[in-house]
């Protein structure tokens, strides 16, 4: 008889609630023009004059990149890469001759220390040619070891790790399970303590480059004790300790050379040395490595959109319909339009959000989490428009294209490799509801107690005070502003109007969000729909500022200006028409009738629309067994040669 499946520990909705509560970094010390933004404060003074690069940076940035497109275009065979769906060794090895794993780490411990801004560059150019290969160097650099270690890590571990992480030792992230992804207050991997020791035990999924990783990041439980505080910790664990077994490499619809795995870990005895941080920090560490990590992901959405427009614009003026190119028919023409300004778009919201990286004057936390949710689905809408101008040829693998005799274009392929920017690193979904927390904390920092039901009447008569003397300063300056103030922003010329919209639309955005705390009060944070919009919006305002702004700056210094005023114009105009449905659908939608709906379909009562169709899939349990033990599957770690 076998051994019952392991289930990650049962908590209540609001036990899960505080889990990520706590871990989340509570405390703003710098501002945040996104921040503001949702509060109905457009601050354009934290990114205007657009912050630029120290000339020391750029230098060493650009020599880099060069050396980096050389090698891209001399030993990098991305078509390889698909039909083998695994990277070869000696492309892996030649990165690291070119010191590619060591980009975002300090030179005094054998990196190059590029900024953040050189590093999403060079992540761009090398996706452009393998997004499997991207995926490798950010899933190693953006949150992997290096930077935990940078951010929490003690003098020792860095002397111990970095020289390795730097030049030839690959790391992996590992904090998902099967039966755990973004409510970690359910992590069933546990660490326990043992003299000068942990043990760890416990199964990790999705384990990017866990296949061939050499150094890994753990995410563990350890269990409360004397002596220990316990709580989810996080760990560097040598990759071939014994116990470790890469049971799977998993296979995708997109990324085929993605080395991706499942990891056992039995009674793997890890030093206390190798601890990061404090016991029970370890998704704080988790989330503050994700504020700027998550940036590597809209960079390569970023690298994605402009092989889109690339495309596009060879094939619209090759292809002929009807006696003109397709990109002179206004069907076609629109979709052209679209994927040039969203490039321009998506280039803009990077290259801003990390030049404020770099200079560290602003909380970037919601910058950066709004790039990766808008550069996900706006790269995701690209790709799919790409596919549909290129029609048939779009639908085409590459190779069977060139059989055939025409050029190798893999659309269809960057249509799958893209699909998973959407859930990576925080799902659409998951992005909503961070960032939707993030936006009304200000509201919650002064009213939460009002609304919570574990919160005595006496605090919440104070918070009820607080809250009064809040809103009677912030809600009449939501009435009026710039925005209403013909000649504002006048420097921007013809773009100025969309500034004046960015600001009218902020405050207005900032009204919709408290009349909807009013109105649902401690239901709001179940409003997950409406709370989407919101960010939605706030993500398209967020787009806009950016473009302008990079538009100015190309303008004041001769390069491209007069084009890139046009773009950022088409642009916004296409965003302020997204934000009107948005707006409209705030109040006027089908929310509570959806639910309904699945109610209904839980309950089984549409099963009878299943009928006349086959299920091919098997009869296999839908989570795996986690349950604690030795593998019985043969390893399939390998070391890059």
């Amino acid at each position: 008889m076998s051994a019952p499946t392991q289930r990650p520990p049962k908590v209540t909705e609001r036990e899960a609630r505080q889990v990520a509560e706590a871990a989340r970094q509570q405390d703003w010390h710098k501002p945040s023009f996104a921040k503001e933004l949702f509060l109905g404060r457009f601050r354009l003074d934290l990114i205007h004059p657009h912050p630029l690069p120290a000339d020391e940076d750029v230098r060493r940035g650009e020599a880099f990149l060069a050396k980096l497109r050389a090698f891209c275009e001399t030993r990098v065979d991305g078509a390889r890469i698909e039909r083998e769906a695994r990277i070869p060794d000696e492309t892996v090895q030649g990165l690291k001759e070119l010191g590619a794993l060591g980009m975002k780490i300090d030179p005094k411990y054998g990196g190059l220390g590029l900024t953040q801004l050189y590093y999403n560059r060079a992540l761009a150019l090398v996706g452009s040619v393998s997004p499997a290969l991207g995926a490798l160097l950010s899933a190693h650099q953006s949150i992997g070891v290096p930077q935990p270690l940078k951010l929490f890590g003690t003098q020792e571990q860095k002397d111990a790790f970095l020289p390795r992480l730097a030049r030839s030792d690959i790391s992996a992230f590992l904090l998902t399970e099967p039966d755990v992804g973004s409510d970690p207050a359910r992590l069933a991997t546990t660490a326990v303590p043992d003299g000068e020791d942990y043990v760890l035990d416990g199964v990790k999924l999705w384990t990017t480059n866990g296949v061939v990783a050499d150094l890994l990041v753990v995410m563990a439980r350890v269990p409360a004790s004397e002596g220990h505080r316990g709580g989810i910790t996080a760990f560097v664990v040598e990759g071939d300790s014994p116990g470790i077994t890469v049971e799977h490499r998993n296979a995708f619809m997109g990324l085929r050379g993605l080395e991706n795995g499942v990891t056992r870990f039995h009674q793997v005895r890890v030093p206390a040395a190798n601890r990061i941080g404090p016991e029970g920090s370890g998704l704080k560490i988790a989330l503050t490595t994700l504020n700027t990590g998550r940036l590597s992901l809209p960079a390569a959405c970023a690298g994605a959109g402009k092989w889109c427009l690339k495309i596009a614009r060879e094939w619209a003026a090759e292809r002929e319909q009807w006696g003109k190119p397709v990109a002179r028919h206004e069907a076609v023409g629109t979709k052209i339009s679209f994927i040039a300004a969203t490039a321009f778009a998506l280039e803009a919201v990077v290259d801003l959000a990390s030049q404020m990286a770099d200079e560290d004057r602003n909380d970037i936390r919601i910058e950066a989490a709004l790039a990766k949710l808008y550069g996900s689905e706006m790269a995701w809408r690209m790709a799919d428009e790409l596919v549909q101008i290129r029609g048939g040829r779009g639908y085409e693998t590459a190779d069977s294209l060139a059989a055939r005799g025409e050029r190798a274009v893999p659309a269809e392929q960057l249509l799958r490799d893209l699909r998973i920017n959407r859930i990576f690193e925080g799902s659409t979904e998951i992005m909503h509801l961070l960032i939707a927390r993030e936006a009304v904390d200000a509201h919650l920092a002064v009213a939460g107690d009002i609304i919570d039901p574990d919160k005595a009447l006496a605090d919440k008569a104070r918070a009820g005070a607080r809250a009064g003397g809040f809103y009677a300063r912030w809600l009449p300056k939501l009435v009026a502003g710039q925005g209403q103030v013909p000649g504002a922003y006048g420097e921007f010329g013809e773009l100025a109007t969309h500034l004046r919209y960015v600001e009218r639309t902020s405050r207005k955005l900032a009204r919709s969000t408290f009349y909807a705390m009013s109105r649902w009060q401690g239901r709001m944070e179940l409003k997950q729909a409406f709370l989407g919009r919101i960010v939605d919006i706030g993500a398209e305002l967020f787009a806009m500022s950016a473009v302008c702004v990079r538009a100015e700056l190309l303008r004041t210094t001769g390069d491209h200006g007069r084009e890139a005023q046009q773009l950022a114009d088409a642009f916004c105009r296409q965003a302020r028409l997204r934000i009107a449905e948005l707006f409209g659908r705030l109040w006027a939608n089908t929310d509570d009738l959806d639910r309904k709906v699945v109610d209904g379909v839980l309950a089984g009562s549409y099963t009878w629309l299943e009928e006349g169709i086959l299920d091919p899939s098997d009869d296999g349990p839908w989570i795996a067994d986690t349950t604690p033990g030795p593998s019985d599957k043969e390893n399939v770690h390998r070391k890059i040669r």
